[in-house]
Parts: C-alpha cells; sequence; structure tokens
C-alpha cells in the first residue's frame, strides 16, 4: 500500500517560498500570478495492514508541523 501526504502551510501562515516564486513569475512576464502557496509531497510506501490512522499519527508526530502546517492524506 502506498500513501501520499499533502503538506501545506495554514491560511494565515506567511510563505516567504511561494512569495518569492510569484516574484519570480512576474518578474519573468508571468502577471497574472497573483498569490503562491508552495507545499510539500511525501510518498510512503507502507506495508500490508497500515491504515490512514497509522499515517496521520506519523504526520501529527514527524512529517508535518501541526502549529503552522496542515495535511492531507491520500491512499494509493
Amino acid at each position: 500500500m502506498k500513501a501520499r501526504v499533502h503538506v501545506m502551510l495554514k491560511n494565515g501562515v506567511l510563505d516567504p517560498q511561494g512569495e518569492a516564486v510569484r516574484h519570480a513569475l512576474g518578474a519573468m512576464g508571468f502577471d497574472k500570478v497573483t498569490g503562491v502557496r508552495q507545499g510539500k509531497v511525501i510518498d510512503l510506501d507502507l506495508v500490508e495492514g497500515a491504515t490512514e490512522a497509522d499515517v496521520a499519527e506519523m504526520c501529527e508526530k514527524l512529517l508535518a508541523n501541526t502549529v503552522i502546517e496542515r495535511y492531507e492524506i491520500e491512499l494509493v
């Protein structure tokens, strides 16, 4: 089984990397972009019997800083 975890900064948390990308896109002539939020995707290979709850525990303890980040789990 595989799981894909999407980690993004929570709304309202300043995203300096996203802002740098937005600025660079504007400098390259892509002036239709008004905002960028940058995150990360983590792919996990899991043993048979692993559950979404197991992945959520991994996120809470290591994969996401839940003070400033939110995560979504996708089982694939």
